[in-house]
């Protein structure tokens, strides 16, 4: 029996401003050209979730919030992976305040981390990451959405490719 993975992201969101945390990914195995995704990741084993949202967090963009602080605001259940693995859990959390700032630690993996007006999300994104995104946008009430169960179309396709 296979378990489940579990995967979890931030949306970082800076309500006066009107922007959110954004992450321009070089390369990565959803796509072969660079897509824009929010913070995130793969949650480490005995790993708490708000935890590993945290520390995704800290670790791609040198925000630090503390992992009380982050709400959870939306999951989403994917049916194929990045890795061709399986399918996963991507639980998506989001905070309003923070400290630090907005840094790209990982140049080796990211060709940018900017703050990005909500009204205008970069494309094109990793899928997950714009459902995540307009779900919690909109205000989206359910709290949980799928990706690649709707139809054969290409989990990896990107929105906005």
């Amino acid at each position: 029996m296979q378990s489940l993975r579990q995967a979890v992201c931030a949306i970082v969101h800076d309500e006066k401003a009107g922007k959110v945390a954004c992450i321009h990914y070089a390369n990565d195995s959803w796509s072969e050209i660079p897509a824009w995704t929010i913070p995130g990741g793969k949650v480490e084993e005995g790993e708490r979730l708000d935890e590993a949202a945290a520390r995704e967090l800290r670790e791609e963009t040198g925000l630090v919030v503390a992992p009380e602080e982050l709400r959870l605001v939306h999951t989403v259940q994917v049916k194929a992976g990045w890795d061709d693995k399986g399918p996963f859990l991507l639980s998506v959390f989001a905070a309003t305040s923070w400290h630090g700032e907005l840094t790209n630690t990982e140049p080796d993996k990211h060709l940018a981390v900017v703050w990005v007006a909500t009204g205008a999300l970069p494309t094109p994104m990793f899928p997950t990451s714009h459902t995540a995104l307009t779900a919690y946008l909109t205000g989206d009430a359910r709290g949980f959405s799928t990706h690649g169960w709707e139809s054969a179309a290409d989990p990896r396709a990107l929105v906005g490719a």
